[in-house]
């Protein structure tokens, strides 16, 4: 990193998840620091609001030489914040490094103005829509030296990866266009394109037995859960009301994109319980086949003392599932979403760290999903899938990173008969395609469906009831 960075070139550190990004970036601003480098300015980290606390506990750890500032208003007082709205930039030079959040770089113009040592995006996948104006936001910041740092950097498509290379070598990849027109001629043979890139990122695996030696075994099993009766009535039912909304020919192509994903949540929702479809709040555990199976899940677990992590996309889920395992493992847990403020999710962690703390932490996938260390936990459950693997890994390793002394099982639920079965085959693929641009692999890209294969897609296997 240090070297490519004088050679002015950008670089993204993609060490897998885990593998120590903070350390490295926090140890390569000591060496800028001993050499001079931030004497006229501080390095700028940029990072989702859940990090602040964590990059500030961190760099009291291990560089307690740096001086850190934080620009956002949960660690600053009003006159702060006011200075920093007249464009009074001279109070950066109090700090080696500053950090603020991608959501307040719209709202600090000053900071556009700044030339800054370094720009350092961390969970730079967060980028990953070049035409988003966190994305636009970021690009458009001072610095000779930028690093971006993500242990996905191909999420969903080629166009991440050309988002996040715009940002550290700007026209390195050409514009989009040109960009987008070069990966179809490659027709699926990445060398290319992987020869062009791989110079600029730095990633080792925690696979590699030769990078690291003292991290156990993790394990990745799938639950498969059965539809209830009336989870079963109600999703047929679904997909018969989307079959006669898709027969409406004149529908805009963007209208019946926006159809489809709609019924793809109605139908996760019914699989997950009928209450958070129906909206009555009643989660009675014996009307799904996910919370019966999360009981004989949490009965072993219980029994041996064990500790568990389970995700959810769903904010108004989370309250349901941590009031059904507090029943099943006779103690309150933890839960954290969106919702829940930036000072208190460092609590939170803490208590859940804690030998004796809370045997289970509810988290919604988008907010807590990156960036903890809950090591204490050794079961991580996806309740409900993402879909998205690299989204998926970032959660589960939450659990599986340094610090872990047992194995970890990653349990991930599927409803068998249903869409949910169908799309785990299809995360496994796209899988590949991250892979491929990384190290070696495949990819399969998806098309959009036609009206009687997206049906077939949905429909419902009948023989995949339980009794209630």
């Amino acid at each position: 990193m240090y070297r490519m960075l004088n050679m002015g070139a950008g670089v993204c550190l993609a060490d897998d998840m885990g593998l120590g990004k903070t350390l490295q970036t926090l140890t390569l601003l000591a060496v800028w620091k001993a050499g001079g480098v931030l004497n006229d300015g501080p390095a700028l980290l940029v990072v989702p609001a859940t990090l602040i606390r964590n990059w500030q506990v961190e760099a009291t750890r291990f560089t307690p030489g740096l001086r850190v500032g934080v620009l956002h208003p949960s660690a600053q007082s009003r006159h702060e914040q006011a200075m920093l709205k007249n464009g009074e930039s001279e109070m950066l030079k109090s700090y080696d490094l500053v950090l603020t959040t991608y959501g307040m770089l719209s709202r600090q113009d000053m900071l556009h103005c700044v030339e800054f040592a370094a720009v350092i995006a961390d969970e730079a996948q967060a980028i990953k829509n070049a035409s988003s104006s966190r994305s636009r936001a970021l690009r458009a910041l001072k610095s000779s030296r930028r690093i971006a740092l993500t242990g996905t950097p191909v999420e969903n498509s080629m166009g991440d990866l050309w988002s996040i290379f715009d940002f550290i070598n700007p026209g390195l990849l050409g514009k989009y266009t040109q960009f987008r027109t070069f990966v179809r001629a490659l027709d699926n043979h990445y060398a290319p394109l992987r020869k062009l890139t791989a110079p600029f990122i730095l990633r080792r695996l925690k696979s590699d037995k030769r990078i690291i030696t003292d991290l156990p075994d993790k394990t990745e099993v799938k639950l498969y859960c059965s539809l209830t009766a009336r989870q079963a009535a109600l999703y047929t039912r679904c997909v018969e009301q989307l079959r006669k909304d898709l027969e409406n020919e004149e529908l805009p192509a963007i209208r019946r994109k926006g159809l489809v994903l709609a019924y793809l949540s109605r139908f996760k929702q019914i699989c997950n319980h009928p209450a958070q479809f129906i909206g009555t709040g009643a989660y009675d555990a014996k009307a799904s086949g996910k919370f019966a199976r999360l009981a004989e899940l949490v009965e072993s677990a219980a029994a041996r003392q064990e500790k568990m992590l389970i995700f959810t996309q769903y904010r108004e889920l989370c309250a349901p599932l941590h009031d059904f395992l507090a029943t099943s493992f006779g103690r309150k847990g933890l839960v954290l979403h969106g919702g829940t403020p930036v000072k208190k999710r460092a609590a939170l962690v803490e208590d859940f760290q804690r030998e004796n703390g809370p045997p289970f932490f509810v988290i919604s996938l988008k907010a807590g999903g990156t960036g903890l260390n809950l090591t204490a936990a050794n079961h991580v459950v996806h309740f409900d899938r993402w879909w998205n693997p690299a989204v998926e890994n970032q959660a589960s390793d939450r659990a599986y990173r340094i610090g872990q002394h047992r194995n970890v099982l990653i349990h991930k639920f599927v409803c068998t008969g249903t869409l949910e079965e169908k799309i785990d085959s299809i995360i496994d693929t796209k899988q590949n395609m991250a892979d491929f641009i990384l190290s070696e692999g495949a990819e399969k890209l998806l098309t959009e469906m036609s009206n009687e294969d997206l049906i077939d897609f949905v429909s419902f296997a009948h023989n995949s009831i339980t009794a209630e």
